[in-house]
């Protein structure tokens, strides 16, 4: 029941959206580097390595300059158009064919890189990867603005691995022991929401969800 919604809240979707994403794709098809769609590895369902679509925001091979795979603050790889895609979170709706493909749902984990997995242990990674993927979750609702948490840090990708890496396994795990189709309609809405008001506090409306750790909310507020 639950892929025959995906497959009609997607199409639906992807029906309602041309009229924005033919225009896009025509801007980022002339412009930059000339790339339309980012395909990147991504740990799904099981453990299954997928494909995920994005919209091109950075210039291409990327991953292999700079910062690697963590994007910093105002980082130089990051095309003129990018950073808006980015912020307003357009840059994943290509991910609406990866559910259309079977790679995901609307709502779950996100799916990291398989770099990113290795942080989790084993037993995390295995509670999180026994439900499909999603192009939103809590996980990437609460932390929806993650950049922010390390991008200003010189030990950017330590900071990532010792701390904002267990709080999102913890926001993930907490998703899968209490997901219910009450609660992924509550995050469908509190996403468009936090897209169009990004400072919104919503935390409080989930019940008994994991606490953020004062290390990420003091490195918030120094950034």
């Amino acid at each position: 029941m639950q892929r025959v919604i995906d497959v009609f809240l997607a199409g639906v979707l992807i029906v309602v959206l041309t009229p924005l994403l033919l225009p896009l794709v025509i801007i980022l098809r002339f412009t930059g580097e000339g790339e339309v769609l980012y395909r990147q590895s991504r740990v799904g369902l099981d453990g299954r390595i997928f494909n995920i679509y994005k919209f091109a925001t950075m210039v291409k091979n990327s991953s292999n300059i700079g910062s690697g795979t963590l994007t910093m603050k105002n980082d130089p790889r990051v095309l003129p158009i990018g950073s808006f895609l980015r912020k307003t979170k357009i840059n994943e709706l290509p991910q609406l064919l990866n559910i259309l493909f079977g790679d995901m749902s609307i709502v779950g984990p996100r799916p990291l890189l398989p770099d990113g997995e290795s942080i989790y242990s084993p037993a995390v990674s295995k509670v999180i990867r026994s439900v499909a993927p999603g192009v939103t979750g809590i996980g990437s609702l609460v932390l929806r603005d993650e950049e922010s948490y390390y991008a200003h840090r010189s030990n950017a990708h330590d900071f990532y691995r010792e701390a904002i890496s267990p709080y999102k396994g913890s926001l993930e795990v907490w998703y899968v022991n209490n997901r219910s189709t009450s609660l992924k309609a509550k995050i469908i809405a509190f996403t468009f929401i936090a897209i169009l008001f990004p400072n919104v506090n919503f935390e409080r409306y989930f019940l008994n969800l994991p606490i953020m750790p004062k290390e990420l909310i003091n490195s918030k507020k120094k950034d």
